[in-house]
């Protein structure tokens, strides 16, 4: 009975496999067009959310700087520097030639 399971299983895996290897045709330029659409209107949505989030960031680190200025409490701010890409790594110059042994 095992086995009539196992031979089944694997026949099942057998005939099944062609169908995950398949490739999928290659998208149409309409489809080309719809995904570069989606992908621009992605990164506008995702724009606007972060200038939404940095705004209410600022409107709470406000209201605490206030509620701390009425407790009698000095709050200064970490001011945040923005992140500046490394520099690309600078060559190193080649070693100077020994002088020659006479």
């Amino acid at each position: 009975m095992k086995k009539n399971k196992a031979l089944a299983l694997a026949v099942f895996c057998l005939f099944t496999s062609g169908l995950v290897l398949a490739k999928l045709p290659p998208p149409t330029d309409a489809q080309k067009a719809t995904a570069e659409e989606a992908k621009v209107k992605a990164a506008e949505v995702a724009k606007k959310e972060a200038e939404l989030l940095a705004k209410y960031q600022d409107l709470a680190a406000s209201r605490y700087i206030q509620e701390q200025k009425a407790k009698g409490v000095t709050v200064k701010p970490t001011p945040i520097a923005v992140a500046v890409p490394p520099a690309p790594a600078a060559v190193p110059p080649a070693p100077a030639a020994a002088p020659a042994k006479k």
